[in-house]
Parts: structure tokens; C-alpha cells; sequence
């Protein structure tokens, strides 16, 4: 079955720390099948109250994380048909949002119910009953009802296109035109405050729609000054923001951030830096908000271009840490970039390699940020065309446009594109924890070198001092131009080391 879109509603109750609500899937028949068995995705101790769908069903049963809906009918390919699932419970709670998932019921400052939920680790199926896997996204997007006690407010992807009272409730309904993952379908419910402004961008006018704690409105005016020139560098580097049909949006949430799409999760205190720190430790961090930049750099690269599997997860998070970097390019300099990228390098683990184990919701190394990041600044230094590059960075938003792909898909594409066979550095450093040593000696205008700790066949030439070299497992001696020590290019994710 291929998803076209859901149409749901979530109520969330405090004071129990209960949902409910239910999922109409509207999906089309992608083979023709006799008599299939549906399964969809909903994890305890969440209940499937009630399943309904458009064609006969033989039975429906909940057996563990899964709902499984037994057809009575032949069915052709092209048929488009719903399953409405009526679900509630107690859904698992966050320990600690947003990287320990689950549910938030917390209270804001002023004592108020502040409701949301983070879920792209443990996924989406933690609450609403969905087709929970990566590579599947509803094409037509979603609509979402949040239904709230009267004196709180609904925020959800996408447009708010209606607000109702419902008895002694108000349903806030929100519509996402474009494919979604399912990860990022997030409500939050709080004591929320909206001001607007707009942004003109590569495709026209984008709207920003701003959500925020109502004592917060003050900081967050000044603050979300910064989404401007994000959007603006973003739209140079990455192609026009994604999503102009659902608007750019950031709410404050219980937690500090999520790349939630066309709704981005925003907890970072209202400061610069990473909750006031400046991770690359270099002091570049310090003049901009990491949570408006990061989270905002995935809706190119995770919401745009998503990874059909978790093992893949460097995909979003290389490409947007990489985003910071080009960010600070365009905002400040050059050299605070290359500053801020040489500086984040010090976060690398080398613990494990960071692409993960494929079929079983696997993501890799943390590494995935910093080296990640610093792979794709090497890999920069040898295109030695920053146009070029910006073009592959277009590229991929363009022809990946609202696509789930695979690293082949990724690593095929910059090679092709960049006319550099790149899969040697993809080898390297996105599948095993070597970290490429150069080592050389130098006499006079002579520069003697090797690579080591490399797999078989590595190939990254360096320029150096003008000269490019193509060091290899064998002893090469280049002569340079001028005679004085050398001086190697720091933006190049590799240690050097010299030897007599």
C-alpha cells in the first residue's frame, strides 16, 4: 500500500497524562493481492479502540507494537481505500525529550499545562497509529485537529485552517499539503502567543508564523530576528526553502529543539550558542542561535531529503551540521567558517562507524554531526570550487526534491556531479573510525609523504602550498615552490604527522 495521507485527531488530558484521538490512513494499492493482512504501527501500551476501513475486514487484532487487519476482498492496483483507526491510553512519557522519546506533560513558567511530544528515535507509532518506517511518507501530507481545554492552544504542522469551539473544548485543525515524515507530526498544546512576518524567497513570499510562551513574546521578537538570514543564507547554499505551501514556523517547546517540518521546535533559552555554549569552543557559535540554525538547516536536509533508513540518519544530521558552517560563510566570513568547522572536529568520538545497522532502526555514531561535517568540508577543499559545490548542494534539494533516498543515492550523486570519485573518503569516514594520517618529511623545496591508517585504494589529494599531491600508501616526493616549512590546510579532516 502506498500512503497518501492522514487525517487525524489527537486530545491530549493532563491531568492523566492520557491521549486520544484517531487516524483515518488513506492509502492507495500499489499490487494487485487476494485477501492481504494490513499492519500498522502503534506501540504499547497505546490501544487501538476501534478499527474501521473502507473494504470488508475478516478481523483486526493488537498484538504487541502492531495492528493487524485481516482483509476479505481481492483488491487491484490503483484502488484507493481508508483504514480509521480510534485510538487512546497512557502513552511512554519522555525521560528526556528530545533524545529519550515519548511524551512531555509538563507545566510552563506560570503553572500552565505545557504538552508536546518528541519521537523521532522511538518513533511516531509511540502515540498515533501510523505506518512507522522512514522510507514511508503520507505523498498528500496530513491534516491534524488538537483538541485543547479553552484556555490553551493547538499548534501543529503545516497552516492552521481552522479554529473551533467544541463544546467546552477548541479543535485548532492544521494542514500539511506536502509528504511528511511521520516522526515529525508533532502537536503541542500550551498558553501559546502567535506574532507573523514574512520572508521573500527564491519562490515568492514565505510566511513565518512564530508560537511561543505568552511571556516570551518580548525575547522571541528579538531573537527570531536571526530566521531572516538563516533562510536567506540557506535558500544560496541548499535552494529555495521546501515547504512555502506549509509556511516556516518555530514553536516554543518543552524541550530544546526538533526539526519538526514546517513547525520547528525552539527551546533554546532565547540565547546564542547551544544553551549559551559555543560547541565548536572557538567563540565563532556564540553569534547565533544554534536551535534557529541547526533544526531549521533539516528542513533541507532530513525533511526535504529524508533517509529511507535510520542507518542512514547522516544524511540529515552531516549535511545540517555542515549547514552551520555555511551559515556562518554567509553571515559573518569565510574564516569564521572555516574557524567554527575546524573547531567542531575536537567533538569527534572515532567510537563507531557512523552509518548503522540497516532493517533495524539502527542509527550510528554520534559522529554523525561533527565528523560528518567535517568529511563534507574535505570533501569541499578538493572540489576547490565553491560554485561547484553550492550547485551539488542545489542539486541534491532539487533532484531529491520531497524524496527518501539511500547513501548510495548521495554518495553516486556528489561523485557524478563534482566529476571526482569521492567513494574511497565515503569508505573512510563513514564506515570505519580511521582517521587518515599523513605523514612527510621535508628538505629544502623537496616534500616527501604517505598516507597511513587508510583502507585500500584511499584517494583524497591535498593542496599544499598551491601544489596539489595525490599521497598514496607509497613514499612520493613533490617538489613545492618556495623552500620554507610547510604549512598543511587545517579544513581537511586528516591528522599530519612528520617523520624523519
Amino acid at each position: 500500500m502506498g500512503r497518501k495521507k492522514y487525517d487525524l485527531s489527537v486530545e491530549p488530558d493532563f491531568a492523566m497524562k492520557s491521549i486520544k484521538g484517531n487516524n483515518i490512513i488513506s492509502f492507495e494499492i500499489t499490487k494487485d493481492i487476494a485477501n492481504p493482512t494490513f499492519q500498522i504501527d502503534l506501540q504499547q501500551p497505546m490501544k487501538a479502540d476501534k478499527v474501521e476501513a473502507g473494504f470488508p475486514v475478516d478481523n483486526y487484532k493488537q498484538d504487541g507494537d502492531f495492528i493487524w487487519i485481516k482483509a476479505n476482498k481481492n483488491f487491484k492496483k490503483g484502488e484507493k481505500y481508508t483504514i480509521n483507526i480510534t485510538y487512546s491510553g497512557n502513552p511512554t512519557i519522555a525521560r528526556n525529550a528530545p533524545w529519550d522519546g515519548g511524551w512531555v506533560f509538563t507545566k510552563d513558567k506560570n503553572g500552565n499545562p505545557w504538552m508536546s511530544v518528541a519521537d523521532e528515535g522511538i518513533g511516531a507509532s509511540v502515540w498515533l497509529p501510523t505506518k512507522d518506517i522512514w522510507s514511508d511518507e503520507p505523498d498528500n501530507g496530513i491534516v491534524m485537529k488538537i483538541i485543547t481545554p479553552k484556555d490553551l492552544v493547538g499548534v501543529g504542522n503545516g497552516r492552521l485552517v481552522s479554529k473551533k469551539t467544541e463544546g467546552d473544548k477548541m479543535a485548532y485543525t492544521w494542514e500539511v499539503k506536502n509528504p511528511i515524515n511521520a516522526y515529525s507530526i508533532i502537536p503541542n498544546i500550551g498558553k501559546y502567543v502567535n506574532f507573523k512576518d514574512d520572508f521573500k524567497g527564491e519562490k515568492g513570499n514565505l510566511d513565518l508564523d512564530y508560537w511561543v510562551m505568552d511571556y516570551n513574546i518580548d525575547k522571541a521578537k528579538k531573537q527570531f530576528r536571526q530566521v531572516k538570514p538563516m533562510l536567506s543564507a540557506f535558500e544560496y547554499w541548499f535552494g529555495p526553502y521546501p515547504f512555502y505551501e506549509d509556511s516556516y514556523k518555530l514553536v516554543e517547546s518543552p524541550y530544546l529543539g526538533m526539526e519538526h517540518q514546517s513547525s520547528v521546535a525552539y527551546g533554546n533559552g532565547y540565547q546564542n550558542g547551544y544553551l549559551g555554549r559555543d560547541l565548536s569552543g572557538t567563540g565563532v557559535g556564540l553569534n547565533w542561535d544554534f536551535i534557529i540554525i541547526h533544526e531549521s538547516g533539516h528542513e533541507w536536509f532530513a525533511n526535504n531529503i529524508t533517509a529511507k533508513d535510520q542507518a542512514d540518519m547522516w544524511i540529515h544530521e552531516s549535511f545540517t551540521n555542515y549547514s552551520e558552517v555555511l551559515f556562518t560563510e554567509k553571515y559573518m566570513d569565510k574564516k569564521s567558517a572555516d574557524v567554527y568547522a575546524q573547531g567542531i572536529q575536537h567533538l569527534i568520538q572515532n567510537d563507531t562507524p557512523i552509518i548503522g545497522k540497516y532493517g533495524v532502526r539502527n542509527e550510528g555514531s554520534g559522529d554523525m554531526y561533527p565528523k560528518g561535517a567535517s568529511m563534507i568540508h574535505t570533501i569541499r577543499q578538493v572540489i576547490n570550487d565553491d560554485e561547484k559545490f553550492r550547485q551539488i548542494l542545489r542539486g541534491l534539494n532539487k533532484d531529491f526534491y520531497h524524496q527518501t533516498v539511500t547513501t548510495a543515492q548521495v554518495e553516486n550523486y556528489i561523485s557524478k556531479k563534482s566529476g571526482i570519485d569521492f567513494s574511497g573518503v565515503f569508505n573512510q569516514y563513514l564506515r570505519t573510525v580511521k582517521v587518515p594520517v599523513l605523514e612527510y618529511s621535508q628538505k629544502g623545496e623537496e616534500l616527501t609523504f604517505r598516507y597511513t591508517n587508510t583502507i585500500k585504494n584511499f584517494k583524497l589529494p591535498i593542496i599544499v602550498e598551491g601544489t596539489t599531491i595525490n599521497p598514496s600508501e607509497q613514499w612520493q616526493t613533490v617538489k613545492l615552490k618556495k623552500g620554507s616549512p610547510v604549512e598543511f590546510n587545517k579544513n581537511y579532516y586528516i591528522n599530519y604527522k612528520k617523520v624523519q
